[in-house]
């Protein structure tokens, strides 16, 4: 075992393994990972060791994030229901209640949101007839997933804020505050549900949007369409995320108000080069945010009139609102720092 001072806690080898706390915590228990423990019983573990150890053998893990949930067992309650005239609530309770899930725990908070949220879209928005649901539960992991054959979320979006692609009402829904139905919702059940479990995944229109919150990470991927919309979720049912703390982190006053989203440019690798993509990034988000950060993940190069308008033209033209650029490369931030000097 590697020296105390190189030994990280159960967080950082599941952050590492993209797995759950508590999974890991079993693995740990079966002798599958080497683990030691403080004088006061914390968990630690050397990332080398375990890294030798998932290396030497096929490690028993909970769902690959490249599949989804309903391919590898099933589920533990499984219900077409007909949309029309269909409570999210009465649902819940029923799963509930046939689950045995405890509602009032961390985790229990995060499913009865996610799961609520989600179903609600469907129930609104899809113009299906029916839905599939499916949930899971075990011991090391709680999930569910929700399909529709309707419109679908991404060409739902495409059409009601009269967007050019998928793409873009992707990064709509990434903005936070975005929604088709204005006067019936605020449009935050997508992001809030994206940033409260551990995995969640939304498939339409050939398009795939990953949020992996135990890796810190997200994904944008192509796969065969079909009809509607699949969303899924998978949270620890020992999970120390909390919905007051997210709600906190995105909100002001308790209102629900997201002030500080996080705008991903989704066409990896495309140089944004033009006034006009700047202003279309931007657009909407006058009126809802004070703060807007730019992600730059996988951006190559940009060019000086975009990083210009995003960061000097809009902010002049709209007090009291701020654009944060993070996750530069070195061309980008040498870009941005130019634009900053004029």
């Amino acid at each position: 075992m590697a020296d105390s001072e190189q030994l990280v806690r159960i967080s950082d080898v599941a952050r590492e393994l993209g797995l759950s706390p508590t999974r890991i915590r079993q693995l740990a228990d079966a002798g599958v990972i080497p683990s030691t423990r403080t004088a006061g019983g914390h968990r630690l573990f050397d990332l080398a060791a375990v890294r030798a150890a998932v290396a030497r053998r096929s490690l028993p893990t909970e769902v690959p994030t490249e599949v989804s949930t309903a391919a590898i067992e099933d589920p533990s309650w499984r219900h077409e229901l007909t949309l029309l005239g269909l409570s999210e609530s009465d649902v819940w309770q029923r799963v509930k209640h046939d689950l045995e899930i405890p509602s009032q725990t961390r985790a229990g908070r995060i499913m009865v949101y996610a799961f609520t949220q989600m179903l609600n879209n469907a129930i609104d928005h899809s113009e299906s007839g029916t839905v599939v649901i499916s949930v899971w539960i075990t011991e090391a992991q709680w999930s569910f997933e929700i399909k529709d054959f309707g419109v679908g979320v991404f060409a739902k979006l495409v059409e009601g804020l009269r967007l050019g692609s998928e793409l873009e009402a992707l990064q709509e829904l990434s903005k936070g505050k975005r929604t088709t139905s204005p006067k019936f919702h605020t449009g935050e059940g997508i992001f809030f549900t994206s940033k409260l479990v551990d995995f969640f995944r939304l498939a339409s229109s050939g398009v795939r949007w990953t949020v992996d919150n135990l890796r810190h990470d997200q994904a944008l991927g192509v796969v065969p369409p079909e009809p509607g919309t699949t969303v899924e979720c998978r949270v620890d049912p020992n999970t120390d995320r909390s919905t007051t703390e997210v709600f906190r982190q995105f909100s002001e006053e308790h209102e629900s108000v997201r002030t500080r989203p996080s705008v991903k440019l989704f066409e990896i690798g495309t140089p944004f080069v033009s006034r006009s993509e700047a202003r279309r990034l931007l657009d909407g988000l006058d009126e809802d945010f004070e703060i807007v950060e730019v992600d730059f993940t996988g951006v190559t190069d940009v060019g000086q009139g975009f990083v210009d308008e995003l960061l000097r033209v809009w902010p002049s033209t709209h007090p009291n609102k701020r654009v944060i650029p993070v996750n530069m490369n070195e061309a980008v931030e040498f870009m941005v720092n130019r634009t900053r000097r004029r």
